[in-house]
């Protein structure tokens, strides 16, 4: 990864990174990466799909990552490679590291005498790190964020501003959680007893496995008695609810605005789309993926895509579905009946 500039390379030292081919090199140096419409002649962009071909003829991208089977369909330089967004990925995160931490406690940080702070970590202004907390190496802990009683951030873990990590929580190594989060928050337990609600005290906590991400303003709720666990990987969006005792299997990504009820148990590689909510004590297999918008009411058995969804119409229209919707189990009446007349009249024919 040398260079002259260290920050340009040129196409046969980024497909060295890529294990890809190149074509039609040009002798460009590339500095950055962009999309097909905005991409200059010193940046790189990507084709995944086949719905954004045409835009190549417009692009003035210096180069491209393609999939084979798109690489005869432009004369531009390009890269050939297996998974063009992956390697996208890869490429952007080389052009844009991210910004190098000075370590140190800044003065109007509080810090609980015997809370465990590695020497590397950087704690920004007005963070709270609470007693028996202990801050792994290279950890960032943002401005306004609090570190509750004996938590534990595993190495090169960021907390951006405002993020609040209740007692007893443990986040892994390599782990983001952006502003606004708060994890191991109670969950919402009560029982019912003469006409009021007596609270449930939340005894478990919320383990994060590594190289997990948590968007910002999303909520994971500590176990009610269990723990709360997110395994090694797992991606969360923004505004996403985690509710008490859930479990999310490896490698899981869940978009915005998610709701998860509590004690459910998603399985590994699951994808779930915006908006989409699972009921409490559901079981999700491995490799399932749930459509946006969809409510799951029962436990999926076998991997693939669900979907639970009714298409958007006009409203006037939706109203008269509705009805009609509410009328099935009438109709299926009416039609079971029509069923037995059918056979009561073929049966007197014979």
């Amino acid at each position: 990864m040398d260079s002259g500039n260290p920050t340009s390379f040129t196409l046969p030292e980024i497909a060295a990174w890529l294990d890809g081919e190149v074509i039609s090199d040009s002798g460009a140096l590339i500095s950055q990466v962009a999309s097909l419409m905005h991409a200059k002649a010193s940046e790189i962009a990507f084709v995944s799909d086949a719905k954004y071909l045409p835009l190549l003829t417009k692009t003035s991208a210096g180069a491209i990552l393609i999939a084979s089977e798109y690489a005869s369909t432009t004369n531009l330089p390009r890269i050939v490679v297996n998974n063009p967004y992956a390697a996208f990925a890869k490429v952007s995160a080389i052009f844009n590291p991210p910004a190098k931490i000075t370590p140190g406690i800044a003065s109007t940080a509080s810090i609980a005498k015997d809370a465990s702070i590695s020497e590397s970590a950087c704690i920004d202004a007005n963070a709270v790190i609470s007693k028996g907390a202990v801050i792994g190496d290279n950890v960032i802990i943002g401005a306004n964020c609090h570190v509750g009683e004996g938590v534990t951030i595993g190495a090169a873990s960021t907390l951006h501003a405002n993020v609040s990590i209740y007692h007893g929580c443990e986040i892994g190594n390599n782990c983001i959680i952006h502003s606004g989060a708060v994890i191991g928050a109670d969950g919402f337990g009560y029982a019912g007893e003469a006409g009021v609600w007596v609270k449930i005290p939340q005894i478990g906590r919320v383990i994060i496995g590594d190289d997990v991400e948590i968007g910002a303003n999303t909520t994971i709720d500590r176990g009610a008695l269990d723990d709360t666990i997110l395994e090694k990987g797992v991606k969360i969006d923004n505004l996403v609810q985690v509710a008490h005792n859930c479990r999310i299997g490896a490698h899981t990504v869940i978009a915005g605005c998610v709701g998860i009820a509590g004690s459910a148990r998603i399985g590994k590689h699951c994808k779930i789309g915006g908006a989409a909510m699972i009921l409490g004590h559901l079981e999700i297999a491995d490799q399932v993926t749930i459509s946006p918008g969809s409510m799951i009411t029962r436990s999926i058995s076998t991997m693939g895509t669900y979907t639970a969804l009714m298409p958007f119409q006009e409203h006037e229209q939706w109203l008269k579905t509705a009805a009609r919707v509410r009328q099935l189990e009438t109709l299926a009446q009416h039609v079971k009946a029509l069923e037995q007349e059918i056979l009561k009249l073929k049966g007197s024919k014979t």
